[in-house]
């Protein structure tokens, strides 16, 4: 039988790629995490973990092993939640990008509403400053947003590369002068990362169109309209890439953390748990 507590620090270790941070999720000390990861691989007969870079990164057995833990562990959980029977969940509010996995992570939220039926779960969609900044005056519980890559804080966070976009069928060179740019709204991290870029490169821009949802920024492109900015999840196949060689500057990551409120409830905890292994279970770049 495999200790669901060797589990939890084993896919904390995964997920943020280190011991101390993942002690800190699990609220142990670096050292016992260790431990514990030592344990688990005794008993399995296998190493899990690649200790030799900066990161700890999963091995080949380790890699088989994550997707199991965690549906140990969230049977676990939700085994515990049908012996308790809560008389009411209470309320959950979730903030999320606009344009993060919407179709599956709906169906995510449907299924753990259903197995709720006594807790109200309120989700809003909108750009990721609007959702960071709603988190910290205290009007959600839990949020997804987009930062800067290497930010600090939050349950777990997941690179995001991004690259530049034109249309297959009617691509736009970097020197058409000025360049069209297809952007969202003022505030957008990818907005800004696009404005900066292309000044820095000395290329007069204007906006071409601005849509406040990913998929009109995603047929202005097809069409023609301008170029822009997408990671790569985002990317259709009426797009092309470009990169350096096509004239296009370098742009900086981002990533997608998971943040919860103060003092979070057992609800929140749990679907920040579903939140983790959902995101976990994505590459977001590619």
């Amino acid at each position: 039988m495999l200790d669901l507590d060797l589990l939890r620090s084993f896919v904390s270790v995964v997920d943020t790629g280190g011991f101390t941070r993942a002690g800190e999720r699990v609220h142990r000390t670096q050292s016992t995490v260790s431990q514990q990861i030592r344990r688990l691989e005794d008993q399995l007969g296998y190493p899990l973990l690649d200790r030799t870079g900066k990161q700890a990164t999963p091995t080949e057995a380790g890699e088989r092993l994550v997707s199991y833990a965690r549906r140990i562990l969230a049977l676990a959980q939700e085994a515990r939640e049908a012996v308790a029977q809560p008389a009411s969940d209470g309320l959950v509010r979730l903030g999320l990008p606009e344009d993060f996995a919407a179709y599956r992570l709906a169906e995510l939220l449907s299924g753990f509403a259903r197995s709720r039926p006594a807790l109200r779960l309120d989700v809003r969609c909108g750009l990721s400053v609007a959702m960071r900044a709603a988190l910290e005056r205290g009007e959600l519980d839990l949020a997804l947003y987009k930062r800067d890559a290497g930010g600090h804080g939050g349950i777990a966070a997941w690179p995001e590369q991004l690259r530049w976009v034109t249309s297959r069928e009617h691509p736009l060179a970097f020197d058409r002068d000025p360049l069209p740019l297809v952007m969202s709204e003022q505030g957008c991290l990818y907005r800004a990362r696009m404005i900066h870029a292309a000044e820095t490169a000395g290329r007069s821009w204007h906006i071409a169109y601005v849509s406040p949802n990913m998929t009109g920024i995603q047929a202005a492109v097809s069409a023609g309209l301008g170029v822009s900015i997408l990671p790569e999840v985002a990317i259709l196949p009426s797009h092309r890439a470009l990169d350096h060689a096509d004239g296009f500057p370098v742009i900086t990551n981002t990533e997608v953390a998971l943040v919860a409120a103060p003092h979070p409830s057992p609800a929140t905890r749990r679907l920040a748990e579903l939140l983790t292994a959902f995101c976990g279970e994505r590459d977001l770049r590619a």
